[in-house]
């Protein structure tokens, strides 16, 4: 009998989560140090007029980074130990469906994305002063974040099916983490300043905006969501792809 996805498996999930520390660091602690840390320092020379917007771009931008963290880094470094061991074959010999165990370390993960986005929302209301938001600029900005997460775990996951190494899967995630948030201008360069062939590829990346173009709209003010739905459609299809080729190449190696 095929065992469902049920509460025990995601705890089980959670517990296992909690044993690697890097999505805590990257995704909880780091966001809101730096939150505290860049508008003391980039912000502090400016005039006070325009102080405020800067903070609020960088909350922004550190806001990108947790299910950057979370979805892509944790998940990858979890999941591609789990395959090097071969944990997922002997799941399904012991009559767990890969489904079910996937569920729950997705349900898993999105448990601490939500703990991670209610600590950085609270922390940057308290302590960074960032300006209150709209509602409708707030809710697209959880939408999207939740989005992007789910996008980064499926990319994540096809390719530690692909690689099937801790430290290939691991290597490549980290030089991608660090590739996306300079590429999307996270880390106090503007995607503008960057060469034209980066800005291209920049806009392919939905963080691109909300690092770059959610302040503007932030308090209520207009926005043109078209480039930014794009984004999203054109990265799901290459999460899609990827996932299709490692489920391809999954059942080639099992035959």
């Amino acid at each position: 009998m095929k065992k469902k996805c049920t509460l025990k498996m995601v705890l089980y999930e959670l517990r296992n989560l909690n044993g690697n520390l890097m999505p805590h660091f990257f995704g909880i602690i780091f966001p809101n140090l730096m939150c505290v840390l860049l508008p003391r320092t980039v912000a502090s020379g400016l005039p006070t007029e325009i102080r405020q917007e800067v903070t609020n771009s960088i909350v922004l931008s550190m806001a990108i980074v947790i299910p950057l963290s979370i979805m892509f880094l944790g998940y990858g470094a979890v999941y591609s130990q789990e395959v090097e061991r071969g944990i997922p074959l002997r799941m399904r010999l012991f009559g767990y469906e890969e489904k079910s165990a996937i569920m729950a370390k997705v349900f898993a993960h999105l448990i601490l994305l939500t703990i991670a986005f209610v600590i950085f929302a609270v922390f940057q209301m308290t302590v960074t002063k960032v300006s209150v938001p709209a509602f409708s600029s707030f809710l697209c900005l959880v939408v999207s974040l939740y989005l992007i997460g789910v996008i980064l775990l499926v990319i994540s996951h096809a390719l530690a099916n692909l690689f099937k190494r801790f430290s290939v899967v691991f290597g490549l995630e980290m030089g991608l983490y660090f590739f996306i948030i300079i590429l999307c201008g996270m880390m106090g360069v503007k995607t503008s300043a960057l060469p034209n062939v980066l800005q291209k590829i920049a806009a392919v990346f939905p963080m691109t905006y909300i690092a770059n173009e959610f302040v503007d709209f932030w308090q209520g003010g207009a926005y043109q969501f078209m480039p930014f739905i794009q984004s999203f459609l054109f990265m799901g299809a290459i999460a899609g792809i990827l996932l299709i080729f490692s489920l391809y190449k999954d059942k080639r190696a099992v035959k």
